[in-house]
C-alpha cells in the first residue's frame, strides 16, 4: 500500500479541493460536432451509447492502434460476461487530459485508463493463470435462491430487494448480477424473467402488504432510469403506501453515467411528488449511485445530484466497488470520496469487494488487501462520510471486512459468521453457528497457497469442499493442540 508522505502537509495523503470539469467530447473525431444541447439532451446520450467495437471505432477515428481493437474483441468473443454499452457521458471520462495529437496517439492513455478498465475490458487486462476462480458462479450472491417472488430477494430480515428491470443504461463489465442483467454474449446466455412485468411488480407488492417485518426496500435492477417515469411513480407511490415501509432506496448508475437523466423536467417535477408523500408518511428515499473513480464525477453530475436532493429526498448515496487497476489504492479511494462529497454532495457510503463472478479475478482484491485500504482511509473524511469496506459474502450478506470469523492467509479461506436466518434458513438449526466462506484471488497468495489450489482446482464442488473441510479441521485441531 502507498505509504510515501507528502512533503508539503507531511500526511501520506495531501488533501486539495479540485475543481469539476467537464472534459471536452469535441476531443474524439466521432464527436466533433456535438453541440452542448446535444450533450445536455438524454435523447441524445441513449441514442449515441457506444455498444460495439464497430461504434467505438467511428467514435475514435485513428486514435486507438488495431491491438486495441483485436484486443477488445477477443474479449467479448471469449470473456466478457456483459455487453457493451457506454454511453457518451461515461465515455467521456476515458482518457480525459490527454490531447489527441494523430494515429494510434490515444491507444497507451486508454489502456491505462481506469474507468475504461472496467467500462470496456480488453482480453489483456484478464489473468491467464486464474481467469476465474474455482468457486466463481453466475449467481455468486445466490440473489435467485431467495426470491421470495420473481425479483424479488429476500435476504435480510427487514430489507428486501427488488429488481424491477433486466437493464441498465451502462453495462460494468464487474456487474455481479451479470447472469440476469443485459444482453447474452458468447460466453453468458443470460436468465429472462418468466412473468410479465406488471405482474411480477404485483407480485412483490402483494409479498410486501403480508410481510410486515419488511421495512426496507432497495429499487434496483437493472437501474430504475431505464424504467418510463410514470410506471417507476407508480410503483413507489404503491410502496409507500404500504404501511410497515420506512426506507425506499433507488440503485441507479444512471446518475453517473447519464445524469442528464435525472436532470429531466419530468423526473425532477415526478420526484419531488414521491419525496413529498414519503415525508407526509415519515419514510425516507434516497438515491444510491455508482461510480468508481474520480474521474467520473462532473459538472453534470453534480448538476443532477443537487436537482434530487432539492426535490427533498433524504441522501444521495455511493456504492463502489473495489477493483484492482481502477481504485485499488488509499489515494485513489480518497480522491475518489473527496470529490464526491465536496464536488457533487455525494456521501461515500460502501466499497463492496468484487464479487466471484467469472473472469474477475484480475479485479478482485484479498481481504487483507481490503482490510490494508479500509485502515489507510481513515482520519480523513468525516466520520459520516468514511465509507465501509465490506464483503458481501455468499449465504450471509454485507460484513465489515474486518468482521472475519477466522482467515487461512495460506489458502485465502476467510471464514465468517451471521446474525440472522435469510428467507431460505427458517428451518435450518445450524444457519447461525456454521461459518461460511469467502476466497481470494488464487494469484495474491503465498506460493504453498497456489500450489494447492492448483492441485484441487480440478476437483467438482463437493470435492473440493472437502479437502477444504478436511484441511479447515486440521488447522482447528491444531489450533487447539497448541
Amino acid at each position: 500500500m502507498e505509504t510515501a508522505i507528502d512533503l508539503e502537509t507531511g500526511q501520506p495523503y495531501p488533501y486539495a479541493q479540485v475543481e469539476l470539469v467537464e472534459p471536452d467530447w469535441t476531443r474524439f473525431p466521432g464527436w466533433k460536432d456535438v453541440t452542448a444541447a446535444e450533450w445536455a439532451s438524454v435523447q441524445w446520450q441513449r441514442a449515441h451509447c457506444v455498444k460495439n467495437v464497430k461504434q467505438l471505432r467511428e467514435l475514435m477515428g485513428d486514435l486507438l492502434d488495431e491491438r486495441f481493437y483485436a484486443d477488445l474483441e477477443r474479449d467479448q468473443a471469449e470473456r466478457a460476461t456483459m455487453s457493451m454499452l457506454v454511453p457518451p457521458q461515461m465515455m467521456n471520462t476515458m482518457a480525459p487530459a490527454v490531447e489527441p495529437r494523430g494515429a494510434g496517439s490515444l491507444t497507451d492513455a486508454f489502456y491505462a485508463d481506469p474507468i475504461r478498465h472496467y467500462m470496456i475490458p480488453v482480453f489483456s487486462d484478464r489473468r491467464t493463470d486464474w481467469s476465474s476462480h474455482p468457486h466463481a458462479t453466475r449467481d455468486s450472491l445466490h440473489e435467485h435462491d431467495m426470491w421470495a417472488t420473481e425479483g424479488l430477494t429476500h435476504r435480510y430480515p427487514t430489507k428486501v430487494l427488488a429488481e424491477l428491470l433486466p437493464t441498465c443504461p451502462q453495462y460494468c463489465g464487474h456487474c455481479t448480477r451479470m447472469d440476469l442483467v443485459g444482453n447474452s454474449t458468447p460466453t453468458v446466455e443470460k436468465l429472462k424473467f418468466g412473468g410479465k412485468p406488471n405482474d411480477r411488480i404485483g407480485d412483490m407488492l402483494d409479498y410486501l402488504r403480508r410481510t410486515p417485518s419488511v421495512r426496507d426496500v432497495v429499487v434496483s435492477g437493472g437501474d430504475v432510469a431505464n424504467m418510463p417515469w410514470p410506471r417507476l411513480e407508480d410503483f413507489l407511490t404503491k410502496v409507500l403506501e404500504v404501511d410497515n415501509i420506512r426506507d425506499i432506496r433507488l440503485a441507479t448508475k444512471a446518475l453517473i453515467g447519464l445524469p442528464q437523466h435525472w436532470l429531466q423536467d419530468d423526473v425532477r417535477a415526478g420526484m419531488e411528488r414521491v419525496a413529498t408523500i414519503a415525508r407526509e408518511r415519515g419514510v425516507s428515499i434516497a438515491i444510491h449511485t455508482h461510480t468508481n473513480h474520480a474521474n467520473s464525477v462532473t459538472p453534470l453530475v453534480a448538476e443532477a445530484t443537487r436537482a434530487m436532493l432539492d426535490t427533498g429526498i433524504r441522501d444521495v448515496r455511493n456504492q463502489g466497488v473495489l477493483l484492482n487497476g481502477v481504485n485499488a489504492d488509499p489515494h485513489a479511494l480518497l480522491d475518489l470520496c473527496f470529490r464526491l462529497l465536496d464536488g457533487a454532495q455525494i456521501m461515500p457510503y460502501y466499497f463492496y469487494m468484487c464479487d466471484m463472478i467469472p473472469y474477475s479475478e484480475h479485479w478482485r482484491v484479498s481481504v487483507a488487501d481490503a482490510q490494508r485500504l479500509q485502515h489507510h482511509i481513515m482520519g480523513y473524511l468525516p466520520g459520516f462520510a468514511t465509507p465501509r469496506i465490506v464483503c458481501d459474502v455468499p449465504f450471509v450478506g454485507k460484513r465489515w471486512v474486518h468482521q472475519l470469523a477466522d482467515y487461512d492467509t495460506e489458502r485465502g479461506i476467510s471464514y465468517w459468521t451471521k446474525n440472522y436466518r435469510t428467507s431460505i434458513e427458517a428451518t435450518d438449526p445450524d444457519a447461525l453457528s456454521r461459518t461460511y466462506e469467502y476466497y481470494d484471488p488464487i494469484h495474491t497468495l503465498p506460493a504453498a497457497g497456489q500450489q494447492w489450489w492448483a492441485e484441487h482446482s480440478s476437483l467438482d464442488e463437493s470435492e473440493l469442499k472437502a479437502a477444504e473441510m478436511a484441511e479447515a479441521s486440521r488447522r482447528t485441531a491444531a489450533l487447539q493442540a497448541y
